[in-house]
């Protein structure tokens, strides 16, 4: 291998590094950002349109992610970190939004179960 492959790779190793990084500090942040507030505060809010817009938020992040890819993709002016952790962004809400979406339809099942 000949010194410039290897310091190739340093320099790749170096960039996926900070991409993790990167990401850990967006997760740090968005937890402090997503604490849940008291059902309270948001009176004549129901279920329905709480769900509503948790859909939203997971969809304007898959958008937002497929826009970066694909200015990315037309070789436009884009930072690969920001394109990476934009679509890590939209999977991780949409593997949420599946794991409630189950939840639901396990507490549903459960219900409809239960004896009269």
């Amino acid at each position: 291998m000949s010194i410039a492959g290897v310091g190739g790779v340093d320099r790749v190793m170096a960039l996926r590094q900070q991409i993790l990084e990167r990401n850990a500090a967006l997760g740090r942040a968005n937890a402090v950002a997503s604490t849940p507030a008291p059902v309270a505060s948001s009176p004549g809010g129901s279920f329905a349109d709480t769900m509503q817009t948790a859909l939203e938020k997971v969809n304007a992040g898959q958008q937002k992610a497929s826009a970066l890819s694909e200015s990315y993709e037309r070789g436009e002016t884009v930072d690969i970190a920001k394109v990476m952790l934009a679509r890590q962004e939209a999977s991780v809400g949409f593997e949420a939004t599946l794991q409630v979406r189950n939840k639901i339809l396990s507490a549903y099942k459960d219900i409809m179960s239960m004896p009269v």
